[in-house]
């Protein structure tokens, strides 16, 4: 089986489209996969630890100090989206209703012009006011060792609450995980793109489309084998970018 062109024709009669990814797509953009050998868990001791919810409560300030170094938030503005993402972008200008869940924190889906992305894991593009509400952007983020709220209050004083990151960190909730789950399971096309799919809750979602939506074709593209290959109906093995622009040249009639 031609397993580009069977992708390229299930994508032109797919009228709904959910697209799962994972940091295989952000790698292209080269951003260091969270686990790779040069990964934050490769770098940096006890990550689960100091960037938690008890961390974030316990000492913020240090927090901060940790998480801007971890991330290197100063160069996050500086990437870019790529083939993979414009790919993805290009699909809803050609009328398919796409959903993006992904697991990504680099808000790069949304800089491609996807409109309908859930953030599972949350995004570094931007921290909140734990006591107002208040929402501030990276550049703001990026301008202060530790950023605090400047909103004023009715009385003139300033808030000063430290930010909080809105990524989940780990002990936390995983925002819009059933609106992922039901999305997935009314699509007709599920594409899995460079995921390992080991973390859970968000490597259930094949599953969970296998028993409770069998109508729904289901593709993985990941550069190696998972553990899950054998729940999709197509799997390829390969880079992001290279399959996106075969399945282009396909659904665009070139050879």
């Amino acid at each position: 089986m031609d397993v580009i062109k069977e992708l390229a024709q299930r994508i032109a009669r797919a009228d709904v489209i959910a697209v799962l990814t994972g940091a295989g797509m952000s790698t292209e953009s080269g951003i260091p996969d969270f686990r790779s050998e040069n990964g934050i868990y490769a770098q940096e001791e006890n990550v689960e630890y100091y960037l938690s919810e008890y961390y974030f409560e316990k000492d913020p300030v240090d927090f901060w100090r940790r998480f801007k170094r971890m991330f290197s938030l100063k160069l996050m503005g500086n990437f870019a989206p790529n083939d993979g993402h414009r790919f993805l972008r290009q699909l809803e200008e050609m009328g398919k209703k796409v959903t993006i869940l992904t697991q990504n924190i680099d808000g790069l889906h949304k800089k491609a012009g996807s409109t309908n992305v859930i953030e599972l894991h949350g995004t570094l593009q931007t921290a909140t006011c734990p006591e107002c509400g208040e929402k501030y952007d990276l550049a703001f983020i990026n301008r202060h060792d530790v950023p605090r709220c400047e909103r004023k209050a009715a009385n003139g004083n300033q808030c000063n609450e430290i930010l909080k990151p809105d990524v989940v960190l780990f002990g936390g909730l995983v925002p819009r995980i059933e609106e992922a789950f039901a999305a997935a399971a009314e699509s007709d096309l599920l594409i899995a793109m460079g995921t390992s799919l080991e973390v859970a809750p968000v490597n259930q979602i094949p599953f969970y489309v296998a028993t409770q939506s069998p109508g729904t074709y289901k593709v993985i593209i990941n550069k190696t084998p998972t553990r899950m290959d054998d729940v999709f109906d197509l799997v390829i093995h390969g880079e992001i970018g290279e399959t996106v622009a075969k399945v282009r040249s396909h659904m665009t009639g070139a050879s």
